[in-house]
């Protein structure tokens, strides 16, 4: 799925039934955050210096430089990470409308 394809969408679970399509979007980023390596990473992305981390600096969570990048590349196509390529190295930052909006579907205030 392409990061592009998924949009914060959906009202808080106490609304109503998620439809089938929120659903799936939602799915999408709960499951890319279901495996520890890809949460692990994420959290260091989220709690680095300034929002972002370079690659080089969070790679160290037990696995090989290939494996990082492909869980990486996964939070990237769910949409929870953006990237920019500066030279050799690639910069990640938490995309925080989509994680607003994972928050606010799990809020059980409404």
């Amino acid at each position: 799925m392409d990061a592009g394809a998924v949009v914060p969408c959906c009202p808080p679970i106490t609304a109503g039934e998620l439809s089938q399509d929120d659903a799936e979007k939602m799915a999408v980023m709960f499951k890319a955050l279901s495996d520890p390596v890809r949460l692990r990473l994420f959290s260091k992305v989220a709690s680095h210096p300034g929002g972002e981390a370079c690659v080089c600096d969070i790679s160290d969570v037990g696995v090989s430089q290939p494996t990082v990048s492909h869980h990486l590349k996964k939070l990237r196509e769910a949409g929870l990470l953006t990237s920019e390529r500066r030279g050799t190295w690639v910069y990640y930052r938490v995309a925080p409308s989509v994680v607003a909006a994972m928050s606010a579907m799990l809020d059980l205030r409404s």
